[in-house]
């Protein structure tokens, strides 16, 4: 035995929310500072020690070839989903 509903679209289903399109400019640039500023904070703090005494081009090549996969792969991606949430809430 089926029932039937009266719905104003003619269907059970509801209603998924928009999907949330591509950062704006702005919205990626308070992102990418949001990763960076802490990241590097941490790392020159941390390494801070080390990498000293170093030449300032190497002290920046060993921060960046560490800073940026960090931020690649394990910030961004939480970022991003903190902006779809905020939007979508």
């Amino acid at each position: 035995m089926s029932t039937l509903t009266n719905t104003p679209s003619g269907t059970d289903q509801p209603t998924a929310p928009a999907p949330v399109g591509p950062p704006t400019r702005l919205q990626m640039a308070v992102m990418i500072w949001l990763a960076v500023f802490p990241t590097l904070t941490v790392l020159s703090l941390v390494l801070g020690p080390w990498i000293g005494d170093m030449n300032p081009v190497l002290r920046t090549f060993v921060l960046a070839t560490i800073a940026v996969p960090t931020i690649v792969f394990g910030e961004m991606p939480w970022l991003q989903r903190a902006r779809v949430w905020l939007l979508t809430r």
